[in-house]
């Protein structure tokens, strides 16, 4: 790729989206919603019936407002929102020791028999869930904010021409 053709790419930047970063925070949500779903159609006698639970529900809601906003954000190349997706996926990764961790070692009586809350198929895929999206916010950050400074750079040579 010639440094005209890098010029004309970065030109581009000006008049189209970002998509890529967009849709990588919109996968995030997916792979969110298919972690709530596997972990509360569970039904484990009354074990998940705390404000614990509530509070999860609440917090998916407000973690789906924030990242369907972040990604309307890194759409049209705005800095601030990949700061918030990196915090949105790290604690994506810190949610594992939240519900899952606590299900996964947790025993509860159903019928006057012991039976574990969470077995290891449903904690090993509500974690890569609770990963992948982690990962997808994360990588939606890093390639906004390569690309808000590739856009930034470009900005500067433009104005350098034109003054």
């Amino acid at each position: 790729m010639t440094a005209e053709d890098r010029a004309i790419q970065r030109d581009r930047m000006r008049f189209i989206k970002n998509s890529l970063s967009s849709n990588l925070a919109i996968l995030g949500i997916l792979f969110d919603v298919f972690y709530f779903v596997s972990i509360y159609k569970s039904d484990v006698g009354t074990w998940y019936y705390t404000i614990l639970t509530g509070a999860s529900i609440v917090y998916n809601l407000v973690f789906m407002l924030a990242v369907f906003l972040s990604s309307e954000g890194v759409k049209n190349y705005k800095r601030g929102y990949s700061y918030l997706l990196i915090a949105l996926g790290v604690f994506q990764a810190v949610r594992i020791f939240i519900i899952p961790m606590r299900a996964h070692t947790a025993e509860t009586l159903i019928n006057g028999a012991a039976t574990v809350v969470m077995q290891d198929g449903q904690f090993y895929r509500v974690a890569a869930y609770l990963l992948i999206s982690g990962a997808c916010l994360i990588a939606s950050a890093v390639v906004n904010l390569i690309r808000c400074r590739a856009l930034a750079e470009h900005l500067k040579t433009l104005d350098a021409q034109g003054a």
